[in-house]
């Protein structure tokens, strides 16, 4: 085998391999010997084929059996021999007028991870923002839940019904005084002012009192699950049973105990517990950028292009349906349009503290282990369909860069953590207000810092989306050095009505979902 390095360009690569044609029907020798016991023929015991039968019964598939294997051979050693670190799938081409009985030339480009040197982690320093949870926030939850925990007693005979009573009510659609399917209900309570009834539904009620019946027309929302009633005018007749009036919700143990808790210091210890969790993700994702904007600030070198018109063609992508879900869509891609290069820019930085991360791990040896690798592909294999999630996971099992994939954003985490423990951390009191507006604040940053300065209305998800990990994407590590092209998945289809919307029971078709 020859290797002859052509290309050498930053970090472009390209070499020019040569397979030589005995190396290949060598190959094949070995293969007709380790098949021929197996071969059966008309004429010939079992295993006593000649060998030149075998071979002209199987010569075609053994000799692009035999080339693959060379060509993956050819590969490794060239990866090992030249200390690659390959940035994609290298690009493999067989020179034309290849035909058996003839050397294999092949050409082969690449682009390899840069050498990056791992940073220092001495000084490394960041400020913890913490907001504490106070006691009159936990009151205020409580006092959320027995709002969404109201009882209704009978009001008094001739009462009008008003704001935030309850009606018990029979009703019945009609379009063009047809009744439709899923239009009717009887006994159905509905809360004036609570808004889970189709928009003027609810308003048309106010005022009517037990014993009225009435008959309002309303406009179903464009948008209504029903594909029969999207944007249609409908009629509903209407008899009001009762009106009720709320009643005052004592907040007590016994509130608490009709919640299935043992009193009112568990349920506020609940939710104490969830502001906290709930704080402490907004300290950590304020704490991760703070983090990364030091480690870009101080790293400045060459990323693989590939990786970055991967990662930024994931961006593009979310950038046009969050624009095709606009009032104004061509005016929505039209501004983000204008910023294309800014969005190119935060996938620069994406994957540069991608691979400055993976660097920073594999330097001191944080792994996930087998147990969590087992926990990522499990919840993953959630979003399959109950007969394709073996598939699934097979799949993830026998190829590395789709598991590296699954691994990535655990991966970086583990870095980020870390990290926070390696730096000298300060911390500094503040409000859950200052919190947020420290991390809208990132959202502003100037473009040097790899975000755009405009929110385009369609952007605020994506950026939403970045700030989140602030580099899930931002970072996804190149873990050990693998490549960043992503792996296709296997055609296991989602379970049927998966992230689509609901129809509407059959006996709630007025309630707005």
């Amino acid at each position: 085998m020859q290797i002859v390095e052509t290309t050498n360009e930053g970090l472009k690569r390209a070499y020019s391999v040569t397979i030589a044609a005995v190396d290949i029907a060598a190959r094949i020798e070995g293969e007709v010997e380790k098949i021929a016991p197996q071969v059966r023929m008309p004429g010939f015991r079992p295993g006593k084929v000649p060998a030149n039968l075998v071979r002209k019964m199987h010569g075609p598939a053994l000799h692009q059996e035999a080339l693959n294997t060379s060509i993956r051979e050819a590969m490794d050693k060239l990866v090992a021999d030249h200390k690659l670190r390959p940035a994609t799938q290298p690009g493999v081409s067989l020179g034309e007028g290849y035909e058996e009985g003839k050397d294999a030339e092949l050409t082969v480009e690449l682009e390899v991870l840069p050498a990056i040197e791992v940073p220092s982690l001495d000084g490394l320093k960041l400020e913890k923002l913490v907001v504490p949870v106070s006691d009159a926030e936990v009151d205020e939850q409580v006092a959320r839940i027995a709002a969404g925990n109201k009882s209704f007693t009978d009001a008094k005979k001739g009462k009008k019904a008003a704001e935030g009573d309850q009606l018990i009510i029979d009703f019945t659609g009609k379009l063009d005084g047809v009744e439709f399917e899923g239009g009717k209900a009887e006994d159905a309570a509905l809360e004036i002012g609570s808004g889970r009834f189709i928009p003027g539904f609810e308003e048309q009620l106010v005022g009517v009192k037990a014993g009225d019946e009435k008959t309002i027309t309303v406009n179903f929302p464009d948008d209504y699950p029903a594909e029969n009633l999207k944007g249609k005018e409908a009629t509903f007749d209407i008899v009001v049973k009762a009106v009720k009036v709320p009643g005052e919700t004592a907040i007590d143990d016994d509130f608490a105990k009709n919640l299935g808790l043992e009193g009112l210091d568990q349920l506020k210890g609940l939710l104490r517990g969830q502001l906290e969790q709930e704080t402490a993700g907004l300290t950590r994702t304020q704490m991760k950028r703070a983090l990364l904007d030091q480690l870009a600030a101080g790293h400045d070198f060459d990323v693989p292009p590939s990786m970055v018109e991967a990662e930024f063609n994931q961006i593009w992508a979310q950038l046009q349906q969050e624009a095709a879900r606009e009032e104004d869509p061509a005016a929505a891609m039209a501004e983000i349009e204008a910023e294309k290069e800014d969005y190119r820019s935060i996938a620069v930085r994406r994957v540069r503290l991608g691979l400055l991360l993976s660097e920073i791990g594999q330097a001191n040896n944080v792994q996930v282990s087998q147990q969590e690798m087992s926990m990522l592909l499990s919840q993953a294999a959630q979003q399959y369909r109950p007969e394709d999630r073996q598939r699934f996971v097979e799949y993830v099992q026998q190829d590395p860069l789709a598991a590296a994939q699954l691994r990535a954003p655990l991966y970086e985490d583990k870095v980020v953590d870390f990290l926070f423990d390696k730096a000298e951390v300060t911390e500094r009191e503040v409000t859950r207000e200052e919190l947020q507006a420290a991390i809208e604040a990132d959202d502003s940053a100037p473009a040097a810092e790899a975000k755009p300065t405009k929110k385009a209305a369609p952007k605020k998800a994506a950026k939403k989306d970045e700030a989140k990990e602030e580099a899930q994407a931002d970072a996804a590590p190149a873990e050990e050095a693998k490549p960043a092209k992503k792996a296709a998945k296997p055609k296991a289809e989602k379970a049927e009505g998966e992230e689509a919307p609901k129809k509407a029971p059959a006996k709630k078709a007025a309630a707005k979902k």
